[in-house]
């Protein structure tokens, strides 16, 4: 049995609604319908969501709590947006941004512009090396941050480059003066 799946799934002020396979919800940020594999019933009671395996499934258990998981994330989004800190490191580094695009100025030759997509959105601090990102969609919001972190990761010699919050950077020694 699936320590994740079988907890129940509180969705707060989120309206929720279960028609056969389908799981409809509406909530301040979002609302959109989830679509449970046959091998799931899903029940409302208390105002807590559960999902439970039909008769005769004991194959699914993995498949179960990553459901649940993924159904957790997108009630939790509907009610309230995500949010991923990225931090710039480096001598002039940093993102602006004007409109729906930001700039990005990471030592290159070249400036590199990125276009947001309409459900993210993103507020800079006023020396551009501190972006916050918020979306309803956790999913989409990590994508987001890891191909902002691709432009150009953390370095481990001088830990410059760009990196989400919460990531550990090790540093490395440099070259050692040789005795002579």
């Amino acid at each position: 049995m699936s320590k994740i799946g079988r907890k129940p799934i509180s969705f707060g002020d989120v309206k929720v609604e279960v028609k056969g396979q389908e799981v409809h919800y509406k909530g301040k940020n979002h609302s959109g319908a989830y679509f449970l594999p046959d091998f799931l019933i899903a029940k409302v009671e208390d105002h807590k969501l559960s999902l439970l395996l039909k008769e005769g499934v004991k194959d699914k258990n993995n498949l179960w709590g990553m459901h649940r998981a993924l159904l957790a994330n997108v009630l939790h989004g509907a009610a309230k947006d995500f949010e991923l800190l990225v931090e710039i490191t480096g001598l002039g580094f940093k993102g602006t941004l004007s409109g729906n695009k930001i700039t990005f100025a990471l030592g290159y030759s070249h400036k590199i512009d990125l276009e947001l997509p309409k459900d993210i959105k993103v507020s800079i601090d006023k020396t551009g090396q501190k972006l916050t990102f918020s979306s309803f969609d956790k999913e989409r919001l990590g994508q987001i941050c890891a191909k902002i972190r691709s432009l150009r990761p953390p370095e481990p010699y001088k830990l410059t480059g760009i990196k989400v919050a919460g990531e550990v950077v090790h540093k490395k020694a440099g070259k050692a003066k040789g005795a002579e």
